[in-house]
């Protein structure tokens, strides 16, 4: 046998012997026949089987139970008291889920009611008695005004008490027409278009009406009552019709029967809408005199002198606030220290800021005259009628003697740390927070020359205010023993704001070891804890 008839046996031999090494792709014996007529390398040949499509259709389908199968294993003992079960625990997860939501709004404290209020709730008036010292000897008039309502808005304010700006002759009463601009300070379409400047601004205006204003009495003499009380009805019936937001007449103690007659044109006002104001302003520091304006008018803001003490500490400001408050029978009230003066001619500058937290954080309707929010300082001399200083915009108001740095508003604008700022921000605050809106007002005890209070309103955020009129630190020594069930004093409290630099704004204070700086007023914050 040849050498090569061995090599073809030998294929022979493992084709038969191991199949399993033959070609995948060899697809018949043709196709081998030649390999192993060459005597080239070869593989086993691999024979699969495959089923034909009927035989691998019928076996891939799958009909599944019919329906009277389906029914039988449903009706089955097992699966009926499945059902029943998974059905039962359905409803008693709805039912507890029903009954836990219940629970929690019995259970969950109740929203006070807010109460109603009126525009002159929302934040502080701001008052402009002369147009030529506000605005400056090339721009006291009306037009020049409205160039200003943007100043106004930055301040937060809701109302610009304007004026008197009517015709007033010294003393003459005929020559007194309280519907007439002095055409000094504009036109009636120059007053029309400063409405339309200041509600773009959302900000009210209040006309002063005071007849008498350049005149030796403010209401002419007494023989002459029903005369200006008429000029006046039909001045408010005028403006009104003219969409004057509110009226304020001053030195009402100088009108006989004050109160009735406020009351009549009060009438008038709210008959027109309730949404007007009038502001009754006297001099007289006297409660009983104060009360008496109230007593036939409701929603009357009263501006006088009861506050208005230099020599005024902790314990005295306390006792007259809360007296107030009392007597007033927590009606909504006004506070300022004067009818028309600046807080620098009531107030030394050391305790303007102190003043400023006061009047921003009592319940009630703060009123300040321009130039308070920059420590403007009155001028004249102690003791004689206060001339109305000019506004101090920029260094260009500056007219003789020497410039004090930052006493301007384009000086104080730029400081983090300025009274203008202090003035913005706590304004700010007094027309956002709730507890500052409308809030309850409670008193604490604390330290000698201190006055502390707390306000809030229902769950939202609480302030407490503590102020130190004394000329030293004093620890705080806050004490919470009369405060009602509704209100509590925390241990801790974080810092608003401060009257004086050196306190960080967030800062947590633990209010048991709580001292103020001399003449320092604090704004901290705490939450509602149910």
């Amino acid at each position: 046998m040849s050498q090569d008839t061995e090599v073809d046996m030998k294929d022979v031999e493992l084709n038969e012997l191991e199949p399993e090494k033959q070609p995948m792709n060899a697809a018949s014996g043709a196709a081998v026949a030649p390999v192993l007529a060459g005597g080239a390398e070869k593989n086993g040949l691999v024979k699969t089987k495959v089923a034909d499509d009927d035989e691998a259709e019928g076996a891939a389908k799958f009909t599944g139970l019919s329906k009277e199968e389906l029914l039988k294993v449903a009706s089955s003992p097992g699966w009926v008291r499945t059902r029943w079960a998974l059905l039962l625990l359905f409803w008693l997860g709805w039912l507890g889920m029903l009954a836990g939501a219940v629970v929690i709004i019995v259970r969950a404290p109740r929203c006070r009611e807010l109460p109603a209020q009126r525009w002159w709730h929302k934040g502080a008036l701001y008052r402009i008695g002369d147009l030529h010292a506000f605005l400056g000897r090339d721009a006291g008039d009306l037009a020049g005004l409205s160039g200003r309502v943007d100043y106004l808005s930055s301040l937060k304010v809701k109302g610009l008490v304007l004026g008197p700006i009517h015709e007033n002759p010294k003393d003459d009463i005929s020559g007194t027409d309280l519907a007439q601009i002095d055409p000094a300070l504009g036109s009636k379409e120059d007053f029309d278009s400063l409405l339309q400047s200041a509600r773009k601004k959302s900000i009210r205006v209040i006309l002063d009406l005071t007849p008498n204003y350049r005149g030796q009495n403010s209401w002419f003499h007494p023989s002459q009552i029903d005369t200006v009380t008429t000029k006046v009805k039909n001045a408010l019936s005028f403006w009104l019709q003219a969409g004057v937001d509110g009226f304020q007449v001053r030195d009402v103690e100088n009108l006989a029967n004050a109160s009735a007659f406020l009351a009549e044109w009060q009438n008038i006002t709210k008959n027109f809408s309730e949404d007007k104001l009038l502001i009754a302003g006297t001099e007289s520091s006297n409660i009983q005199y104060i009360l008496s304006l109230l007593e036939f008018a409701n929603d009357l803001l009263v501006t006088s002198s009861y506050l208005s003490d230099p020599n005024l500490t902790g314990e005295r400001v306390k006792l007259l606030v809360t007296q107030y408050l009392n007597f007033t029978d927590s009606r909504w009230c006004s506070w300022s220290l004067s009818q028309a003066r600046l807080l620098t001619s009531s107030v030394p500058a050391y305790l303007l800021r102190l003043y400023q937290l006061l009047l921003f954080t009592l319940p009630g309707t703060p009123v300040f005259s321009y130039g308070d929010e920059i420590g403007l300082q009155a001028a004249g001399l102690l003791g004689q009628p206060m001339k109305a200083p000019f506004m101090l915009w920029d260094e260009s108001s500056f007219t003789s003697g020497s410039i004090s740095p930052n006493m301007s508003v384009k000086d104080q604008s730029e400081d983090p740390g300025s009274v203008l700022t202090l003035f913005r921000r706590l304004s700010d605050h007094r027309g956002k927070e709730r507890s500052l809106l409308h809030g309850d007002f409670h008193t604490l005890s604390s330290g000698p020359s201190l006055f502390s209070y707390i306000r809030q309103w229902d769950q939202n955020e609480r302030f407490l205010v503590v102020l130190n009129f004394g000329d030293m630190g004093q620890p705080a020594r806050l004490g919470a023993f009369s405060l009602p069930a509704s209100a509590s004093l925390p241990a801790r409290a974080d810092v608003v704001l401060s009257t004086q630099t050196g306190r960080e704004e967030g800062a947590s204070l633990e209010l048991e070891y709580l001292k103020l700086e001399p003449h320092e007023g604090l704004l901290l914050r705490f939450p509602y804890v149910p």
